[in-house]
């Protein structure tokens, strides 16, 4: 590792961590039901919270104004709007904190000569990715304001996905800084099942957000069954009424397809331990991020268990979207390592 990277380096890993924080908080958000208390979006004069009796009760009248309200919590009171107001208010307030944490040393490494080149080009996708995270942010809320007090599976796993992209990519720049100065060995076998399993894993964090958003981990609370069936009757029901969109917007489906992708992930990661151990050991010896990730993706596994089976209680549905992000930083530096000087 270079020195005068270190800075740099630190900056990038403060904002991994302020990204999974903020999936943290995002996950809590949601399963509170609190996404939709904030009815309008104002990046700057929405920085500071109600300071008031009178504003609390001018944002509790917007929200009055909400189809959630007007069809789900028509009872509430303003102390039961409040409990709701906070939890989306710090996920917004976290974001605006995460954009002068990116933009602020941005620009002093700038003015310092230590971002050029290459890693300028990086980090400037790292702070559009970011904006876009915003922008999906409220484009998925507003999904929720019109009639339907439901926000658009669809924006919600793009939410999701760009917050995790955009850890990811943040994550890689970092590992280059880190590495810089290191000299890796080419790992094929590696390469191969990291691919794999990140292809896989992604596709599950995809459904994982649609499970979420169509509330599908509600139903067919058993495991390995859906309750005494391998393959729920509604699962054929629905491709032979709905045909492929099933795939997609049908709960019992999309809860199958989560389900399967998950022991997929679960059975190919032994594989892929197994492998290395036999056929490229040395791919274990210089790198723990085999063992690391097959210990993430089996406690990931046991969590995706016990979420499904005690139908998503608040801690365990934050702690599996959590694991999941976990599950993918391992597998972006496994991904780092595996292909050693030649970089994708």
């Amino acid at each position: 590792m270079n020195e005068n990277n270190k800075s740099v380096i630190v900056w990038l890993l403060t904002g991994c961590a302020l990204i999974a924080l903020m999936v943290i908080i995002g996950g809590i958000t949601r399963l509170t039901h609190s996404g939709l208390s904030i009815v309008d979006w104002k990046p700057i004069m929405g920085t500071l919270p109600p300071l008031s009796l009178e504003d609390w009760q001018d944002a509790f009248l917007k929200y009055q104004q909400s189809p959630e309200f007007k069809l789900k919590n028509y009872n509430f009171s303003l102390d039961d709007f409040k409990s709701i107001f906070w939890w989306e208010y710090i996920h917004r307030l976290l974001g605006r904190i995460i954009g002068l944490v990116f933009i602020i040393p941005f620009s002093i490494f700038i003015y310092q000569g230590k971002i050029k080149g290459k890693l300028l080009g990086q980090t400037f996708i790292i702070l559009i990715l970011g904006a876009l995270q915003g922008v999906l942010g409220w484009y998925m809320v507003k999904s929720g304001l019109v009639k339907d007090p439901n926000v658009s599976h669809y924006r919600l796993a793009a939410h999701l996905i760009t917050a995790f992209s955009a850890f990811s990519y943040t994550l890689w720049v970092a590992l280059g800084l880190i590495y810089e100065s290191t000299k890796l060995q080419k790992e094929p076998l590696l390469q191969k099942w990291t691919i794999t399993l990140l292809i896989i894993s992604v596709l599950q964090i995809m459904y994982g957000a649609f499970v979420a958003g169509l509330k599908a981990g509600k139903i067919y609370n058993t495991f390995p069954k859906m309750n005494d069936q391998w393959i729920a009757d509604a699962i054929p029901f629905a491709f032979n009424n709905y045909g492929w969109i099933s795939l997609f917007e049908n709960i019992v489906v999309v809860q199958f397809i989560h389900r399967y992708l998950g022991i997929t992930l679960f059975v190919l990661m032994f594989f892929m331990y197994t492998n290395l151990r036999k056929k490229t050991p040395s791919a274990l010896d210089l790198n723990k991020g085999p063992y690391m990730l097959t210990l993430a993706v089996f406690f990931q596994f046991l969590l995706g268990i016990f979420t499904l089976i005690f139908a998503v209680p608040v801690w365990l549905g934050v702690f599996h979207q959590f694991g999941a992000l976990v599950v993918l930083s391992i597998l972006i530096h496994n991904l780092y390592i595996a292909f050693g000087n030649n970089k994708i």
